[in-house]
């Protein structure tokens, strides 16, 4: 009987030891961003047509437009297209509330999360005259310029609208920032 209670505890920490290295790969999922981080994300996409979705799981818009922007991005990906989506939760909630969120309703979702008490300060990296309304797109040009601003729950059509001038190629890489 001793050699069962070793062999369980065993079994114990080994299913404990997986479970952490689990939720550390997870927390990976939804890598942190503070301003500096931000910006050097922003200028490895130069050269695609970006769209920033600022979201949070408490905001019932944004969690409808994941889906659509995942599926624009799916469908103009091989035109230059990159989603960039960033939570705006509190950075406290992440362990509790964002990450056990995003496993339940978006399995695999590509997102990060802000790193700093201020979300104005992460998003006046685009925009210093955000009014903290959620969600709120960008779409930046091939250069990186802000060329809209999308706000408020939009449909498909109305991103791709936004997105059009934008995807042919040369015209955002002509655009100065």
């Amino acid at each position: 009987m001793p050699v069962l209670r070793q062999a369980g505890r065993g079994l114990a920490a080994g299913l404990l030891l997986s479970w952490l290295s689990l939720g550390t790969a997870l927390a990976a999922d939804l890598p942190a961003l503070d301003p500096p981080a931000f910006r050097q994300l922003l200028q490895a996409q130069e050269g695609q047509v970006v769209l920033v979705n600022f979201w949070a799981s408490w905001c019932r818009p944004c969690l409808k437009e994941i889906p659509v922007l995942q599926a624009l991005e799916a469908e103009h990906r091989d035109e230059g297209f990159r989603l960039l989506l960033v939570a705006l939760d509190e950075p406290d909630d992440y362990a509790g509330v964002l990450q056990p969120f995003t496993d339940k309703w978006f399995p695999g979702l590509k997102s990060h999360r802000r790193a700093t008490a201020d979300m104005d300060e992460l998003v006046s990296v685009l925009d210093p005259a955000w009014n903290e309304l959620l969600p709120t797109s960008y779409v930046l040009d091939r250069r990186g310029a802000v060329r809209a601003r999308l706000q408020g729950g939009k449909s498909a059509a109305e991103f791709a609208a936004a997105l059009a001038p934008w995807l042919g190629g040369a015209e955002g890489a002509t655009s100065s920032r």
